[in-house]
Parts: structure tokens; sequence; C-alpha cells
């Protein structure tokens, strides 16, 4: 699995609408056909993930990372299923502070977790049909 970095990547990303989303997420796809100034943004044929997480949603750094990470480990323990596109998850709503105390507390990446497996489970492929060319 490779990560988005320059912001080309993730524009082409962005610019169609969400392919599945969740109460806190949305996942874009785009296929990795995309260029840029002549050459490609997606040089490598396999599944690309980017993190989209404002402030806006989550104000506290330490809260955005908790939640990247846990993005980047869902992603990389599904990553045999997951579609050779390029993605991008973004978080779309907060998670609320009373109910999530603690910015690193179990209860709050439970709920990450939970959400991004169903977000993900919506655009995984059988690992069967993935060999077959």
């Amino acid at each position: 699995m490779q990560r988005l970095r320059s912001r080309q990547q993730f524009q082409a990303v962005m610019a169609g609408a969400p392919v599945a989303k969740t109460p806190h997420f949305a996942l874009h796809r785009a296929a990795l056909a995309s260029a840029h100034e002549g050459r490609a943004l997606f040089p490598v044929v396999d599944a690309w993930l980017g993190v989209l997480l404002p402030k806006r949603w989550a104000r506290r750094a330490v809260t955005r990372n908790a939640i990247r990470r846990q993005i980047y480990e869902t992603a990389r323990q599904r990553a045999d299923s997951l579609p050779q596109a390029a993605m991008v998850v973004r978080l779309r709503s907060e998670f609320s502070r009373q109910q999530f105390v603690s910015a690193t507390s179990e209860p709050l990446k439970r709920a990450v977790r939970a959400e991004l497996e169903q977000l993900l489970a919506r655009v995984l492929v059988p690992v069967e049909a993935r060999h077959v060319v």
C-alpha cells in the first residue's frame, strides 16, 4: 500500500463524490490513470491511501494523530483486499468530546476502527478476484 503525498494526488482523488460514507468518515476514490503535467500521479499500480483530518472536526493534534494511526493501521491490515485505486479517507464530523473525553482513549480508538471497518468493507475486493486478471 502506498501513501498519497502531493497536493495534486489529493486533488485528483477528491475531485469526485464520495463512494462510501459513515457518520464520521467519507471515502473518495479515483482510478490510477490520472496524470499531472505529463507525469503519472500514481506511478506504482497498488492501493494508494491518503488521510484528510480537518482541524474543524478534530481540534487537538493528539486526536488527529490517533485517528490517522487508526486509519493507516486498519488499511494496512486489509491491504490484500483493497482495490488498486487511489483513496482518501476524510473526517466529515467530529467525535463527541463529552462521550470521548480523552483523545487517545480506548473507546475512541474502538469507535474509529469500527467505522473504518464499515467504510472499507464497502470497497474491498475479494482476494480471489484480485489475482484474476
